[in-house]
């Protein structure tokens, strides 16, 4: 018995997903598999050496599921409605909300339960959400989502490139696949025009040592000087590659109000942020993708953002 592709769209659509797509589970291409060996041998990852495990399962995804067949992937719009006063500090649009891992995750499982009922005979699989070695965006690429742009982005046509990512590994084969869309970045270079750091150093590739999002989140030391200069009001994270990119220009805000910044986040201002105590910050990110960074990287973030000014 075959999955149904149509049926696994339409119980996406109802769960609130804003694309799903279906690829073969399959090793990926050669092109991919040298390009990500590269980007590692570059040290392009910086202090992100998780990136370097497991290396044969991220090129694979059948290593991770026993037997995989299809790759189940779909996105999750972000986009927020409200954002922060322009002349506040400022955190990455995907951080508003809660943390888009458990709401991603609660959904995967139960679009995973539903496909188990419809089918008349077992089916093994795993959920991901930014959780496992897998290249989430060649798999959203290779299920029609989307193509990856110039800022390394997955951008879905006439939507954007806001949106959480996820998947589910199935053993099971399905009765249509989708095919991948053709890039449409054409000749823009916007994305690379706007990064403040230049860490977009060529099309479609980044390195993380010169990103803001890595060292305002993943990074554990203290910012570079001459980086703290061009963070402006960034303290988490950095949309500037998105905020230039044209297809941008059709997003919606999310309906998941889970996302949605909290009225306590929007009133946070510049001195609130600077006298911000560790209690506080329990509160104001409460179930929030924002904890990555803890209390200390916050505020070493906005100690930097205030005495880094060109």
């Amino acid at each position: 018995m075959l999955l149904s592709s149509r049926q696994i769209k339409a119980e996406a659509a109802r769960l609130g997903f804003s694309a799903c797509g279906l690829a073969r589970a399959e090793a990926v291409d050669r092109q991919t598999a040298d390009a990500f060996s590269q980007w590692l041998s570059d040290g392009c990852q910086a202090g992100m050496e998780y990136m370097k495990n497991n290396g044969e399962k991220r090129l694979n995804p059948q290593l991770l599921v026993e037997g995989a067949q299809t790759v189940v992937s779909v996105a999750l719009n972000y986009y927020p409605p409200t954002q922060l006063p322009t002349e506040e500090y400022q955190l990455a649009w995907y951080a508003y909300g809660k943390d888009y891992h458990d709401i991603m995750k609660a959904k995967l499982y139960e679009l995973f339960g539903a496909i188990c009922r419809q089918m008349s005979v077992p089916v093994a699989g795993r959920v991901f959400c930014d959780t496992a070695p897998l290249l989430e965006r060649y798999w959203a690429q290779r299920a029609g989502l989307g193509w990856i742009g110039k800022n390394t982005q997955l951008i879905i046509p006439h939507a954007g490139s806001c949106f959480f990512l996820g998947e589910i590994l199935l053993d099971i084969e399905a009765d249509r696949y989708d095919s991948p869309l053709p890039n449409r970045c054409g000749t823009c270079h916007r994305c690379l025009d706007a990064c403040p750091t230049k860490a977009l150093g060529a099309p479609f590739r980044l390195s993380a040592e010169r990103c803001l999002s890595y060292l305002t989140i993943e990074h554990r030391g203290d910012i570079p000087a001459d980086t703290a200069k061009k963070m402006g009001k960034k303290i988490y994270g950095c949309d500037e590659c998105q905020r230039a990119c044209p297809w941008n220009r059709f997003a919606q805000p999310c309906q998941t109000t889970e996302f949605h910044p909290s009225p306590a986040l929007l009133q946070m201002t510049r001195n609130a942020w600077q006298q911000l105590t560790e209690e506080q910050y329990r509160q104001l990110f409460k179930g929030s993708a924002v904890k990555r960074a803890k209390y200390a990287g916050l505020m070493r973030n906005i100690k930097a953002a205030s005495e880094g000014k060109e």
